[in-house]
């Protein structure tokens, strides 16, 4: 307390003898920005090696067309990965640890069959692996899941689950490393650049196993990166780059039963950021968040026409490194 009034009184005097700070002088912390904003950064560098470990939460929340909101669920799934800092040879090692789904009522249950998977995430110039799967996560570990109750999934859900480990690589890994083939992070040298990225306009496959049918697709809009500016994350100097998708598209065809094929269409417009290490060159946090308005045509035996309804969902997704200590904990 003494040392806050010494400080005032002096401040006081100061101001009394017709004496004003100056907003910046030579010797003020705040006169180095500048030069600080205005330098190069190399976010394209190769990232170090060693082992990581990360946490991923994603929930969805539907809107009604009254603008009520509807039911949540939310996904989670735990990481560790072992890189020897070189993705597009001998790739990353990945093991899930742990998967949970919340369910709307709030009650929790596990994948037991996701549980110690672990498998190699490899960086192509297509971002297909040579079965044609998107970034290379396989398909068939996703056929008849069924939860920790022993209930089977619908495939609806387990297409969520899958999703959640292609959201996490297209985060951390293809907008978050270089790309060989176009504009990638590597171009980002400058606080507020801006680049259209290589995955612009792309249309990766969406099919998935035996219910997500050949032909559903998702076509991404014009996908720009932006050096954003410079934080703070456990400690370290980060630069913040942000993601925006554009006007992005849909279409999946989902067989609910034999003989029986839901058609859905419709929009989406993700962005967010990415904090990006500037020692290590790894991801330390990515916050996204995705607006998606889709309409579902349910065929009705012995009806013409099929039934057409309409839903709006919202999404956000959470990545975050965390300590070995934090990982083991849970």
């Amino acid at each position: 307390m003494r040392r806050e009034m010494t400080a005032m009184s002096m401040f006081a005097l100061t101001v009394a003898a017709g004496f004003h700070p100056s907003p910046a002088t030579a010797d003020d912390p705040q006169s180095s920005l500048a030069p600080l904003l205005r330098r190069e950064f190399d976010l394209g560098g190769t990232r170090l090696p060693g082992t990581r470990y990360f946490d991923m939460e994603t929930t969805f929340v539907s809107h009604g067309l009254d603008g009520k909101r509807g039911d949540t669920e939310t996904f989670r799934v735990k990481l560790d990965c072992v890189s020897k800092g070189d993705a597009a040879g001998v790739g990353d090692r990945y093991t899930c640890k742990r998967f949970v789904y919340v369910k709307p009522d709030g009650s929790q249950v596990s994948i037991p069959a996701l549980e110690g998977w672990t498998y190699t995430f490899r960086q192509t110039e297509t971002g297909l692996d040579e079965k044609g799967q998107v970034l290379g996560i396989d398909h068939s570990r996703f056929e008849h899941l069924a939860d920790s109750d022993g209930t089977p999934l619908p495939p609806d859900k387990s297409y969520l689950i899958y999703n959640t480990f292609i959201d996490f690589h297209a985060f951390c890994d293809e907008f978050a490393r270089p790309v060989a083939e176009g504009n990638g992070i590597q171009d980002l040298r400058r606080i507020g650049q801006r680049i259209v990225h290589a995955a612009a306009h792309s249309t990766p496959p969406v099919n998935l196993g035996s219910n997500v049918k050949e032909g559903s697709y998702f076509k991404n809009g014009e996908i720009t990166l932006g050096l954003k500016g410079l934080s703070i994350v456990a400690d370290a100097a980060c630069a913040v780059v942000e993601f925006d998708s554009g006007a992005s598209s849909f279409q999946m065809m989902i067989e609910v039963m034999p003989g029986m094929e839901v058609n859905t269409v419709g929009a989406s417009h993700y962005f967010g950021d990415i904090y990006v290490d500037l020692e290590t060159r790894w991801p330390l946090k990515v916050d996204m968040r995705e607006l998606v308005i889709s309409e579902t045509k349910i065929p009705i035996p012995g009806s013409p026409k099929p039934m057409t309804t309409t839903t709006i969902h919202e999404r956000r997704s959470l990545i975050r490194a965390v300590t070995k200590e934090a990982h083991e904990r849970d």
